[in-house]
């Protein structure tokens, strides 16, 4: 049974404290010493996709701060734990005409094996992006699991009043994997005729993650907001 993190061993806390202080540092040689060279992952990363996403990010993100927070572990075998976390990620990237502000946070559970990650599955992930000097605040309504072929809503809605002003806005379904993390999409805008962002959409049919966005513009400022979705 899963114990609480109080109780974690001392092995397990430093482990988790090397890799976050490594990864505030942006040390690559630090954070991957901490997973195994045969990694596997929920989304398809292995180690040196890993690696590689880590220096793209921090190429784009050059002051991101990180928070790793055990929830709870579990022994599973002589120096072999599985544990649940949750990181936090936060920092900005200055582009020539904007500033965006990134808020993450992401729930795994980690295979521990000899003080190195062999295996992540993520459990929960929710990102925002803004922009701006006043940038919209979202309601979003999605649900955390699909089954194949389900049917759901996407539902955003613009806290703030309108107040007479525009909005355009789009929803974007993306992959989850190492290959969709570097690709570029280009996204069509349309009018918002209200104060939100409605959508209809279908689950694959077969098991698989889906990261699903809402993008809204207003004139005093942008927000993106991402959900992992499983199909599962």
């Amino acid at each position: 049974m899963a114990a609480p993190a109080a109780t974690a061993p001392v092995a397990v806390r430093q482990t988790l404290d090397r890799i976050e202080s490594a990864a505030n540092a942006q040390d690559l040689d630090a954070v991957m010493a901490a997973y195994a060279a045969s990694f596997t992952s929920d989304t398809g990363f292995d180690y040196d996709q890993l690696s590689q996403t880590l220096v793209a990010l921090w190429q784009q993100y050059d002051n991101l701060t990180y928070e790793v927070e055990l929830l709870t572990w579990e022994a599973t075998g002589p120096g072999a734990y599985t544990l649940e976390t949750r990181t936090r990620v936060t920092g900005t990237q200055v582009l020539t005409h904007r500033r965006l502000a990134l808020e993450a946070e992401v729930t795994s559970r980690q295979r521990l094996e000899n003080g190195q990650i062999t295996r992540q599955d993520t459990l929960s992930e929710a990102s925002r992006i803004t922009s701006g000097t006043n940038p919209p605040t979202l309601q979003t309504q999605l649900p955390s699991t699909l089954a194949p072929g389900q049917s759901f809503a996407f539902d955003t809605i613009v806290l703030e009043p309108l107040e007479g002003r525009a909005l355009m806005g789009v929803a974007v379904d993306e992959g989850v994997t190492a290959i969709d993390f570097f690709e570029p999409r280009p996204v069509v805008f349309d009018v918002l005729s209200a104060g939100g962002l409605y959508k209809l959409g279908t689950a694959p049919e077969s098991p698989d993650q889906r990261w699903i966005s809402a993008v809204i513009i207003r004139e005093d400022g942008l927000v993106v907001e991402t959900r992992r979705v499983a199909v599962e």
